[in-house]
């Protein structure tokens, strides 16, 4: 008996397979139509960036390593920018986010040059800044992998010096000593009993000498660390 001509084959013969999409003619699938992934762990990354006041500034310093996992791969890598003469960041973690955050940056600080209006960033303004977009980069849950450090020179405050912190979730805090990565646990404690007994104040020589110390001890406990700071 011959079919019939005006029925139709069932709609789900030679259909794909449980959990895939179905092809249906005249359409294309995409990438875009297929699940986003992110981020999910750090390739390079950097270990801890340390951070003190003293009367007048603050001073930061990060090793030269950019681990490989857990090998010691890239031996020469900056972790700390230089935003004008009063700020400086430094940050751990994804040295990848690093970087894409110091293109921002330092194609903010040439747009503010181009206004020519004499206006400079401050810590406060870079660490309010910082803040809001891991904030929101956390909120897309697509974070950017850094704990950042922000130091830099207030002229309106008393002190006259500015240390500021800010992680990946957007966590933001000020502390006249910050360290981050296994710094956290090593440094802070070291930098934190020797900016007591001081007075809660250092001068210029004596946070230099307390961050030369930190970072020595980090070099003998850390695996991650490496010989080189600035």
């Amino acid at each position: 008996m011959d079919a019939d001509p005006f029925s139709t084959a069932p709609f789900w013969r030679n259909g794909p397979s449980p959990g895939q999409f179905y092809n249906t003619p005249g359409t294309n699938i995409t990438s875009n139509q297929l699940p986003r992934s992110y981020t999910q762990q750090p390739i390079v990354t950097g270990t801890s960036v340390i951070g003190v006041e003293f009367d007048g500034g603050a001073v930061i310093a990060a090793d030269t390593l950019g681990s490989y996992g857990s090998l010691a791969r890239f031996r020469g890598i900056s972790r700390l920018l230089k935003v004008n003469e009063k700020v400086a960041i430094g940050a751990s973690g994804d040295y990848a986010d690093f970087q894409f955050l110091q293109d921002i940056i330092n194609q903010k600080v040439l747009d503010g040059k181009c206004l020519n209006d004499n206006y400079h960033f401050s810590p406060l303004a870079i660490h309010t800044w910082l803040t809001r977009v891991l904030y929101n980069r956390r909120t897309k849950i697509n974070p950017l992998w850094n704990n950042i450090v922000v130091a830099g020179y207030e002229e309106d405050k008393e002190k006259g010096s500015y240390l500021g912190y800010v992680d990946k979730l957007g966590v933001a805090y000020r502390a006249p000593t910050i360290a981050t990565g296994y710094g956290a646990y090593i440094a802070q404690p070291l930098l934190r009993s020797s900016y007591e007994s001081n007075n809660n104040s250092f001068t210029q020589d004596q946070a230099i000498s307390a961050i030369d110390r930190c970072m020595r001890v980090l070099l003998y406990r850390d695996a991650r660390a490496w010989n080189q700071y600035e």
